[in-house]
């Protein structure tokens, strides 16, 4: 039996047309004319012709119905909870319908996939049936997150997914960053944060939420779901809670967050509670809430969120035609995400799509850095630190939940743990942003890293690097305000970019830009 053609089939997906030459896309096109066809002259009508209507289901159903009459789920596709890291004879295991966030022991849990039925199906497949779903309006397989859907929940209705159309983000081509302060020809940026809220928080909440309306939905007893978030995490979660009706709880750090992150969960309806407590004491009392109230946690302590999160890995694979690039350099705080890349490079390889898997650094800011510190000690005993303040606030943590898997991903991936200073860092964003991007500071965390193992010579000039953005710039305007204002206590803010004020009169603004001129002639 051919596997490949009855599934596409029976998931109402065609495989993707042969490849295309030159000349047949040139053929194709609405702007080639032969030039051997004459050219007929037709009448104009004063009549307009009528609407074209292609309706590619009835006028009256929607996209979600039509996944819902459409649905088919003859494959054998599932996943389940298990300790993480678990020796291979354990059996314990638990069902993603139950709500459980740790195992027997207390230690952190991992969905994992039955591996071999995915296996029926070679890694040309994958790529295929993956590469089918770009840019489609098809419910839910237009979502980056939900093209994937059979390695993220494969077993979850169609009808019970939770999407903004996530994922899909620009990957950028860093050629003047690149090319002029780390002599790179072939540097890029996934741009995470271009997304419904503003960061890679998207990718894990699609799924989180997901299930959350799948339990409530089986009179689970779920009312409401909650998190600890230092600023993107509470917008993801309150943005979908809110488009699946579901109440949102959300524990804030007071006054350690950039008001537009704040003003986000406030827009999208959740019930704020603003703390005075770090995000590690968030973290603390939203755990002892949840076991006692009817509230699903959203913190990356749930491995569902992950599942969503490392499809940006299997998309970074795809946007550069399956081929690995050398390094992946990944900006953490609760330690989540660089777990989450290492997993969805690491199931890309082990089912055939690709033959190894790139080396993974992940970036910290030196005012929160311990992860840093453990890699430095040779992985030692972990020692938790009090955090202090950075401009990376969604990075500000001191005791990261996903410690372990951090350090897993990292010996898995032979990967490297880097820091920033605060200087740094925004050195680092004010640069990115004068060479045509418009980054947050945890991107200039994770470029600061870049540098510094480029002037090592760790990373090759020669190497193929994706820097991770993980949210848009302007959710962190305030700090890039206070850079070109140089109003930073204790910082140089060297290329601070201020206006310059001048008198309205045409001779002091022609003084003014001939000076500015001169300054930019190419020498």
């Amino acid at each position: 039996m051919n596997y490949s053609r009855h599934f596409l089939h029976n998931h109402h997906l065609q495989s993707p047309p042969p490849m295309a030459t030159p000349t047949t896309l040139l053929l194709r096109s609405p702007f080639y004319t032969n030039p051997r066809r004459r050219t007929t002259t037709i009448k104009a009508s004063n009549n307009p012709p009528p609407p074209l209507h292609h309706h590619r289901r009835p006028a009256d159903e929607s996209i979600r119905q039509e996944a819902h009459r459409r649905n088919s789920t003859d494959h054998n596709f599932s996943a389940k909870y298990v300790p993480f890291n678990a020796h291979p004879s354990c059996t314990e295991s638990y069902s993603l319908d139950e709500i459980v966030y740790r195992s027997r022991s207390g230690g952190l849990l991992d969905v994992h996939h039955d591996m071999e039925a995915l296996k029926a199906f070679d890694g040309t497949y994958w790529k295929s049936l993956f590469d089918s779903r770009i840019g489609k309006t098809t419910w839910p397989y237009g979502s980056g997150v939900w093209s994937k859907k059979e390695w993220v929940l494969p077993e979850i209705d169609d009808d019970d997914i939770v999407s903004a159309f996530e994922g899909n983000s620009n990957m950028f081509w860093a050629e003047r960053f690149g090319k002029q302060l780390v002599g790179m020809n072939d540097l890029w940026v996934k741009h995470c944060g271009i997304s419904h809220t503003g960061s890679f928080k998207d990718l894990g909440m699609t799924v989180l939420v997901s299930q959350v309306n799948r339990l409530r939905k089986m009179n689970r007893p779920v009312i409401g779901v909650g998190c600890a978030s230092t600023g993107d995490t509470s917008a993801a979660l309150s943005a979908y809670c809110a488009s699946a009706g579901i109440p949102s709880i959300v524990f804030l750090p007071a006054d350690k967050i950039s008001m537009a992150q704040l003003v986000q969960p406030i827009a999208n309806g959740a019930f704020v509670l603003s703390l005075d407590t770090d995000f590690d004491g968030c973290m603390r009392l939203v755990r002892e809430v949840t076991s006692e109230l009817p509230i699903y946690l959203a913190n990356s302590l749930n491995s569902l969120r992950l599942e969503g999160q490392k499809t940006a890995a299997i998309e970074i694979l795809q946007q550069f035609d399956w081929e690995v690039p050398d390094w992946v350099i990944v900006p953490g705080g609760n330690l989540g995400n660089i777990y989450a890349f290492y997993k969805g490079f690491h199931m890309c390889k082990e089912l055939g799509l690709v033959d190894r898997i790139p080396r993974l650094v992940c970036a910290q800011a030196a005012n929160a850095n311990p992860l840093y510190l453990h890699f430095q000690s040779g992985w030692e005993d972990f020692s938790p630190v009090k955090a202090k303040t950075t401009f990376a606030s969604a990075i500000q943590i001191g005791d990261p939940v996903s410690i372990d898997r951090a350090v897993y991903a990292l010996k898995n991936s032979n990967g490297i743990v880097e820091e920033a200073t605060e200087e740094e860092l925004m050195d680092a964003m004010a640069q990115a942003d004068a060479t045509g991007m418009f980054i947050c500071p945890h991107t200039g965390v994770a470029l600061t890293a870049l540098v510094k193992l480029r002037n090592s010579g760790v990373i090759k000039a020669t190497d193929r690097a994706v820097v991770v953005s993980t949210a848009h710039g302007l959710k962190f305007t305030q700090s890039k305000i206070d850079y070109h204002s140089k109003a930073i206590p204790e910082m140089g803010c060297k290329l601070a970019n201020p206006p310059v004020n001048v008198k309205a009169d045409f001779g002091s603004v022609m003084d003014v830009l001939k000076k500015y001129l001169l300054s930019k002639e190419v020498k």
